[in-house]
């Protein structure tokens, strides 16, 4: 009988054994969760909040823990934010960086504490570019050229144009601006009479174009917009002086987002060039490729084409942003 107790003690320790195992065997073996940070510029125009909304619903399939922070458009506070997703020990960051320089420092501290950054949409002038994993954006200055190239024919190489930049010193606004010229260099008939930052935003474009009507009322001939949001926000002002815009004005932007996509098949913005704000794919491939230690490309350019009045009726439906 002893012995009998003592097989049944030994075949019931056993059973337990497997049980418990069989119950760890979920989460505690489980593939870690990755935990993401993501420091966004802000959400000054429609393009980026269609960025922000496709990081977000990439992380939500993936089953990523993301950390957000919107910046407002100052770089003090994404360097913050990048600091306190350090602290938390995340696994990789993505940054869209307000602007081209100042950002060593807070990278440095990233690469020593073996966290990667993934850049997107914006480039950075840093002179170790180790600093960074990747950066997935456009060509920004093709942008610019493409834009001018369409221009250039619309109106037979004859204009008088204000320039609508970005925000001073972001990479995007540097590089669209720089684009442009170039595009135009070789017409002598296309003239920038005037140049000013409206900051990527509507109510920027609109106060902007006010004043440059103001100061060169029947001069202007064309408007060339760092970014839609610009754009739309000269639309208003052109017609508030009594113009027709898409006519008396010709308007081109860039970033293509649906509300320009709306002011091109109402005939008044007459063109603009594509800048995908769809990242997210992209920039969590990146992650998932960095945290496995593989070696990244250390720029991966998103192809963009030139949509008009003539194509946007009918692309228009399926516009995703």
């Amino acid at each position: 009988m002893k012995t009998r107790s003592f097989l049944s003690r030994r075949a019931f320790t056993g059973l337990a054994s497997v049980a418990v195992l069989a119950m760890a065997s979920g989460p505690l073996f489980a593939a870690k969760k990755l935990t993401v940070g993501f420091a966004q510029v802000g959400a000054e125009s429609a393009w980026r909040t269609a960025e922000t909304d496709s990081i977000k619903a990439e992380a939500a399939k993936r089953g990523v823990n993301l950390k957000f922070s919107d910046a407002q458009g100052k770089q003090e506070n994404q360097i913050k934010a990048v600091r306190s997703f350090i602290a938390q020990g995340v696994d990789a960051i993505i940054l869209a960086p307000v602007v081209e320089t100042g950002w060593e420092p807070v990278l440095r501290e990233a690469k020593r504490n073996k966290i990667p950054v993934v850049l997107v949409d914006r480039g950075i002038k840093v002179s170790d570019d180790s600093l960074y994993a990747t950066l997935i954006a456009s060509d920004f200055i093709a942008e610019g050229k493409m834009a001018a190239e369409w221009l250039a024919k619309k109106v037979n190489g004859k204009a008088n144009i204000v320039e609508l930049q970005g925000t001073p010193g972001a990479a995007p606004a540097i590089d669209r601006k720089k684009g442009f010229e170039e595009g135009i260099k070789s017409q002598p008939g296309m003239k920038i009479i005037a140049s000013q930052s409206g900051d990527f935003r509507r109510s920027g474009g609109k106060e902007v174009m006010e004043a440059l009507l103001k100061k060169h009322g029947n001069e202007i001939n064309a408007v060339y917009a760092h970014n839609d949001d610009m754009a739309l926000g000269a639309i208003q002002a052109i017609e508030e002086a009594g113009k027709k815009p898409g006519t008396d004005v010709v308007v081109v932007s860039v970033d293509g987002v649906k509300g320009a996509f709306e002011s091109m098949v109402a005939g008044k913005l007459n063109c603009t060039v594509e800048c995908n704000p769809l990242l997210g794919p992209l920039a969590f491939d990146a992650v998932e490729k960095a945290k496995a230690g593989q070696k990244l490309a250390k720029k991966t350019i998103v192809e963009d084409k030139v949509y008009d009045q003539a194509t946007a009726k009918d692309v228009i439906a399926s516009r995703q942003y």
